[in-house]
């Protein structure tokens, strides 16, 4: 099998949309921490984490390899549990999040893609066909 076989059918369009959320993270979390900081250090800082885990997990898709596959599972997987954790927060502890982050309310300013993308991109990862060719 190819060695880039990650970036084909699915893994293409699954690449894609990290490709989109990385320039949406980065984008929003550098604007927020560079002009708004103080209102919202926590939430903004979560978007620069956030931002970093789509940058790591897009670059590891992007690259062939048992390495990047493992890099992908392991940040696809930290995104996740990314999203569940500040989902929940943000729902039982409103006022800590005076402003929106990509993963507050499980991505709801995002029409929770960032819930169902991680979710896709482990399956996918983990399938058959995701997975680094045997040698």
């Amino acid at each position: 099998m190819n060695p880039d076989h990650r970036r084909h059918g699915p893994g293409k369009v699954i690449l894609v949309l990290y490709v989109v959320f990385v320039i949406g993270s980065v984008s929003r979390a550098g604007y927020q921490i560079l002009t708004r900081w103080e209102e919202a250090p926590l939430a903004y800082g979560l978007s620069a984490f956030a931002a970093a885990v789509y940058v790591v997990a897009t670059v590891s898709l992007a690259l062939p390899g048992d390495r990047a596959w493992w890099l992908s599972v392991t940040t696809i997987s930290i995104e996740l549990a990314g999203v569940l954790i500040v989902g929940l927060w943000s729902v039982l502890d409103p006022a800590a999040f005076p402003d929106a982050t990509v993963w507050s309310r499980f991505g709801q300013g995002y029409l929770y893609i960032p819930l169902v993308l991680p979710v896709i991109g482990l399956w996918w990862l983990l399938s058959p066909r995701g997975r680094p060719p045997a040698r």
